[in-house]
């Protein structure tokens, strides 16, 4: 049977051949070191799990409104001012079955058929799929470390073109954990305000910045802003996040999320509601502060190795290593590492085709001593 055309241009998570062979080797029995999963080892706090338990025994278990239930709303908005000293009206945000929910949701309403969407290569894969499936264009451009990996406004300037609909920024990023600069975020603000194109901006890893400020794109009331429960808050499994959109947006946000999802899971937005409390955002912290220590021994330790980490990670949980003085084809070292070490990474070619096969991308997503484990097995890969 045929299948639609759009298809065509959905590329394989090629991450997910490395996952598949590394469960054939554990079920071999062979110890293997997850570096290349992009979610966080820790298990969602207690009071968040204890929070959907009671929700499902208190009977919550049907459908909430399609933009979501209106405490765990505002307490979406109360942590935008808070913590990022953003004023964010509830009525501007809706809960999403996860980010990818939230991306979707702002690709659907924003563009269509000729309609062209700038991003950054590198960058998270999927993004450019959403584009696709909302049957427009990804405008992928090329970036590298001078630009900390990240668009800029001159970059966005080369690449608009009439059919620009969006600019799709990540900060912190995904593959990189690179941000971006305060100064050059308003700058692209307001040539997007200028030219009416819609400025989306993924700060799922927002809160999981270790240097510098965390500043929220949500302070300006235009801008599509993307989050998630997934990363800083541990509930990568519940599949829960927002997207914070400008007023005039919301009529058509909640018409097409009654159509594609209805609502989010019910029980997972009870959960959430504790992730908002003291003692949860205390363990946070902490878990925050266990990440920032497992970066700051994986850069220099890859980098004593041959490893080149040409921009500094400032967020996120992940380092994208040029791997070049090691080999002229990451994927393939990739899968050598994980044949002969048992240490699993990401091969670049999963974050676009800009230098993909210099570059692989490790998520320090496992605890110190295994991270310790890991720069043991890989000596022996490129030393021995």
């Amino acid at each position: 049977m045929k299948t639609a055309a759009r298809m065509d241009g959905i590329a394989p998570f090629h991450v997910m051949d490395i996952l598949a062979r590394a469960q054939v080797l554990e079920a071999a029995g062979h110890d293997i070191i997850h570096l290349e999963i992009g979610e966080p080892d820790f298990a969602s706090p207690q009071p968040i799990i204890e929070a959907g338990v009671a929700a499902l025994r208190a009977g919550h278990t049907h459908y909430t409104g399609a933009l979501g239930l209106p405490p765990l709303r505002e307490a979406i908005a109360g942590f935008y001012a808070t913590r990022w000293q953003a004023d964010v009206e509830a009525s501007r945000v809706i809960v999403t079955p996860g980010a990818s929910g939230a991306l979707l949701l702002a690709l659907g309403l924003l563009t269509g058929p000729g309609d062209e969407v700038l991003m950054a290569d590198p960058g998270y894969p999927c993004n450019r799929h959403f584009a696709r499936f909302c049957e427009a264009r990804a405008v992928t451009v090329a970036v590298d470390a001078d630009s900390g990996f990240q668009l800029t406004l001159q970059h966005i300037e080369r690449h608009a073109t009439p059919n620009t609909r969006a600019v799709l920024i990540a900060s912190p990023s995904n593959p990189t954990g690179t941000t971006i600069a305060t100064r050059e975020l308003t700058r692209i603000h307001d040539w997007c305000s200028a030219h009416g194109v819609a400025l989306i901006v993924d700060e799922i890893y927002l809160a999981l910045t270790y240097d510098g400020d965390e500043h929220s794109a949500a302070r300006w009331d235009d801008v599509f802003v993307v989050n998630s429960f997934s990363k800083y808050f541990l509930m990568t499994g519940w599949r829960l996040g927002w997207l914070v959109a400008p007023s005039w947006a919301m009529d058509g946000l909640q018409r097409l999320a009654q159509n594609l999802f209805l609502a989010a899971s019910t029980p997972a937005q009870h959960a959430a509601l504790a992730a908002f409390s003291t003692p949860v955002l205390a363990e946070l912290e902490t878990r925050k502060a266990e990440l920032r220590s497992r970066r700051d021994y994986m850069v220099p330790a890859l980098r004593a190795r041959g490893f080149v980490i040409p921009a500094q990670p400032e967020g996120a949980f992940y380092i994208y290593a040029d791997c070049r003085a090691l080999t002229n084809d990451s994927f393939g070292f990739a899968q050598t590492l994980l044949e002969t070490a048992g240490v699993a990474v990401t091969p670049g070619l999963d974050f676009g085709l800009h230098r993909a096969a210099d570059f692989v991308r490790v998520a320090y997503t496992q605890p110190l001593p295994r991270l310790a484990e890991a720069i043991a097995r890989l000596d022996r890969v490129t030393l021995g």
